[in-house]
């Protein structure tokens, strides 16, 4: 019985943490008063040029609310509202707002309401040709030749893998253990939690990459109790098991604002370690002997969620991948008057010499130019209400990919996923894997 505990535990922590990218946006909220968006079409989805009307209500224990003033703002995704006041609810009744976009995008409407001192909001956002959607990021010539340098200079450095069991984690059928392997020199390391079956045999391999933050890690324990050999990493050459006070300390002292660090320079920026790593730990699964030799996945959400198609597109040995609301696509989007995508880094660019050199590092690390080369399928899944990775700027990498896609869209999601979502991520990746 307690066997079966821990294992529902963790298929719990397993499905969350596909889902939402753990600390990288914001979460499902249930509060008291509900402020409702609605689209005037079921499917959210509008020609160009059409107009799209959003009706807002106000509900206190899914009741409407009288007399509410909502204040709202209707315009293209995080950018300053076309169209913006104020309006008061009279006898429980919606008040409707309107707007239109002629080129291909995604024009969200949000609404709030201060009720005792507290802030309500809710939102839509109506898309416009999505599927047109084209990205602003460019393709710098030597793309591939720098990525295939990168890869043979990391390719001399031996693995050196560190395993150490975890018995506390370990089950009946599944071995748990902290892993390090080293990454693009020596001294750096990439640490994560490895789960491999205890029986004899082969088995398929899926790498678990993160979401953004600095956490430890619990491992994919509930996969490898089916069959596959798991590996859930960090990105930020720590352990991942010590406790929780040092990831919070380092989030808010030496890692605050990781994802910027030396952008002005393409062969320093921080995630060039983040990437590589990433293949040193598909390095790692296919050493090992009870490897099947054949399948094995990348999965992740948001910053994962890049990762997983940035793995898919530098290593050959990935056959399948999950992306979820991926991070770090079109992020140049700000320079061009429309969103870019996380980290925000160019929302307020100010165009001087630094910032030049940024803009150049950037199309390196852009999940766009990494989209052009998947070759294999993937299992997509995001909605239209994300404000930390919009939808303008995924689908500026998805409407590049040519390999064959399968999309659970999910209209009214934001940077999380209902538990509809997480079932059939799984069962997508055991599908694939176990076939």
């Amino acid at each position: 019985m307690k066997i079966e505990m821990v294992r529902k535990l963790f298929l719990a922590i397993f499905l969350w943490g596909c889902s939402v990218g753990f600390a990288q946006g914001q979460s499902r909220s249930s509060t008291m008063i509900q402020v409702l968006v609605t689209p005037n079409k079921p499917d959210w989805n509008y020609r160009l040029g059409e107009e799209a009307a959003f009706e807002i209500t106000v509900l206190k224990h899914q009741v409407p609310m009288e007399q509410v003033k909502i204040s709202y703002g209707v315009g293209p995704e995080k950018m300053p509202p076309v169209e913006k006041g104020e309006k008061v609810v009279q006898n429980g009744k919606s008040i409707i707002v309107k707007g239109k976009m002629t080129v291909p995008g995604f024009l969200r409407c949000d609404a709030a309401v201060l009720i005792d001192g507290i802030q309500y909001r809710g939102m839509a956002t109506a898309a416009y040709q999505p599927e047109a959607i084209q990205p602003t990021q460019v393709l710098p010539k030597d793309f591939s030749a720098f990525w295939d340098k990168a890869k043979a200079e990391v390719s001399g450095v031996p693995l050196d893998p560190v395993m150490t069991l975890l018995p506390e984690r370990s089950t009946e059928k599944t071995n748990v253990y902290e892993l390090s392997i080293q990454n693009d020199a020596a001294g750096s390391r990439v640490y994560g939690i490895l789960c491999v079956p205890k029986a004899q045999g082969k088995y398929p391999a899926l790498l678990q990459v993160p979401g953004a933050g600095v956490r430890p890690y619990q491992g994919q324990i509930a996969l490898a109790e089916k069959g596959i050999i798991t590996l859930e990493i960090g990105i930020h050459g720590i352990p991942v098991t010590l406790p929780a006070t040092v990831y919070t300390n380092l989030a808010q002292g030496a890692l605050r604002e990781y994802n910027a660090v030396n952008m002005d320079d393409r062969n320093k920026y921080y995630y060039k370690r983040v990437y590589l790593g990433c293949i040193r730990a598909v390095d790692y699964l296919t050493s090992l002997p009870q490897y099947d030799g054949t399948n094995l996945a990348v999965s992740g959400g948001s910053q994962g969620g890049a990762l997983s198609i940035i793995t898919t597109a530098l290593d050959k040995r990935v056959k399948y991948f999950v992306a979820l609301y991926p991070a770090l696509c079109d992020i140049t989007g700000y320079l061009h008057k429309r969103a870019g995508g996380w980290p925000h880094l160019f929302m307020q660019q100010n165009g001087s010499a630094a910032e030049k050199a940024r803009i150049e590092t950037s199309a390196y690390y852009d999940v766009v130019n990494f989209a052009r080369l998947i070759k294999v399928p993937g299992f997509y899944s995001w909605g239209y209400n994300d404000e930390t990775c919009p939808p303008t700027s995924f689908y500026s990498a998805y409407n590049v990919i040519s390999a064959p896609k399968e999309l659970m869209l999910v209209q009214e999601t934001g940077h999380w996923t209902f538990p509809e979502q997480s079932t059939r991520v799984s069962g997508w990746l055991e599908s694939k894997l176990k076939q």
